[in-house]
């Protein structure tokens, strides 16, 4: 990959870090809704826990609640577990380090979290930052895209706090 190229890929990255925001921030409208609450009161409590993985073990609860409309529920579920789905993608290039270094090969992303293994440890997993990484990246955007619209449709359909 030219190294003209790593700018590119840190502009995505980017993206990747807004479009993951600004639909995560959509759980608020989702906590709102299915805690009948005010939008005020459901910032506090998306604001409360400090991972997506508790903000969304918070909402698939009240989902299934008893009473709910299996509907409802069911578009909740499939929306919170594809935005599960995306947090891999997202956590390697928001929670890693870049070697950009054309004197030490193409660029890399280094993860910064320790894997503990039976036996041993590893730190600093690499991974290239090649074409393959850059078409997962531009489809983890697109999916953000279309999977905001959908949380927005849900919010629209079922009245939530907007």
């Amino acid at each position: 990959m030219p190294w003209t190229d790593v700018d590119a890929i840190m502009l995505q990255v980017g993206r990747v870090h807004y479009g993951w925001t600004d639909t995560e921030s959509l759980l608020i409208h989702l906590i709102a809704g299915l805690a009948g609450t005010a939008k005020d009161t459901a910032v506090i409590i998306f604001l409360t826990p400090n991972t997506t993985r508790a903000r969304i073990d918070l909402i698939e609860p009240l989902s299934k609640l008893a009473g709910r409309d299996p509907a409802e529920r069911d578009r909740v579920l499939a929306l919170t577990r594809r935005l599960l789905g995306l947090s891999g993608l997202r956590n390697r290039y928001n929670h890693g380090i870049y070697s950009c270094d054309p004197d030490a090969g193409a660029p890399r992303t280094i993860q910064m979290r320790i894997a503990d293994r039976r036996d041993a440890i590893k730190v600093g997993q690499t991974e290239l930052l090649d074409a393959e990484a850059c078409a997962q990246i531009d489809a983890a955007i697109a999916s953000l895209q279309e999977l905001s619209r959908e949380v927005w449709a849900l919010i629209a359909d079922r009245g939530y706090p907007a």
